[in-house]
């Protein structure tokens, strides 16, 4: 086995362990899950979003001349995604047994099935840009796993259904993305690496500054900017140290 495939399976079954360790905590104490899981967002946020800036972008800009136009698409992707999901299951209240059977498993599902394909793409461009890329995606997975999990409660699942659904479509499917992404990713050349980096790039900034910010800005809390400023401070020491 290619040892280099040992990077990015691992980093996404940690993203796995953490996302179930995310429903599972709201799970058995729902009240403290909720409260905190904005900490863990605020945080998570400022390490992905400076971490692009700082070095997922600067690196796809030198391997892909037309990288800027992939960072918008990147982007644009994810936004759509995040679109479907808040248009089809977040206000069709009346649908909800529709909603909630399908929609998470096919949005949530290939958000994460995404984040397992980014591990692969930043691994294969260099360890380092895949563990940092991975610090910031990996505390991401628990407010997720929180949020799947209340989501589908909300919706009138039962606890075990919502639980093992939420496990399939957030977790998963994580290591899933990576396992069958990585056999294509490590043949394409630089241009093509470089494209897909920035596409990266361009998903990870909206998952921090459109996506976990907002969140954490609307369950407000005492240390939520703390949280956030360690987040960048620990983004701007991994870069640095490289």
């Amino acid at each position: 086995m290619d040892e280099r495939f040992l990077y990015p399976m691992a980093a996404s079954l940690v993203a796995a362990l953490v996302t179930t360790i995310g429903i599972v905590v709201v799970q058995r104490h729902e009240d403290w899950g909720r409260q905190n899981s904005s900490y863990f967002a605020a945080f998570a946020a400022g390490v992905l979003v400076t971490v692009s800036f700082l070095h997922l972008i600067p690196k796809s800009f030198d391997l892909q001349k037309s990288a800027p136009a992939y960072l918008l698409t990147g982007y644009l992707i994810m936004h759509i995604l995040n679109r479907f999901i808040t248009v089809y299951v977040c206000d069709r209240p009346a649908r909800a047994d529709y909603a909630i059977g399908l929609v998470p498993m096919l949005g949530i599902g290939f958000h994460s099935l995404l984040d397992g394909a980014v591990y692969s793409i930043t691994f294969t461009v260099s360890t380092f840009t895949g563990v940092a890329a991975a610090i910031g995606m990996v505390l991401h997975e628990f407010p997720e796993g929180i949020v799947t999990y209340v989501l589908l409660l909300r919706g009138g699942m039962e606890k075990k259904w919502a639980f093992w659904l939420a496990f399939m479509a957030a977790a998963l499917s994580t290591p899933l993305g990576a396992l069958t992404s990585y056999p294509f990713v490590q043949h394409l050349d630089t241009s093509v690496l470089g494209s897909l980096l920035s596409m990266s790039a361009g998903a990870l900034v909206y998952v921090g500054a459109t996506h976990l910010l907002p969140a954490a800005e609307r369950e407000p809390r005492r240390y939520s900017l703390l949280a956030l400023a360690a987040g960048i401070a620990t983004a701007i020491g991994i870069t640095l140290s490289h």
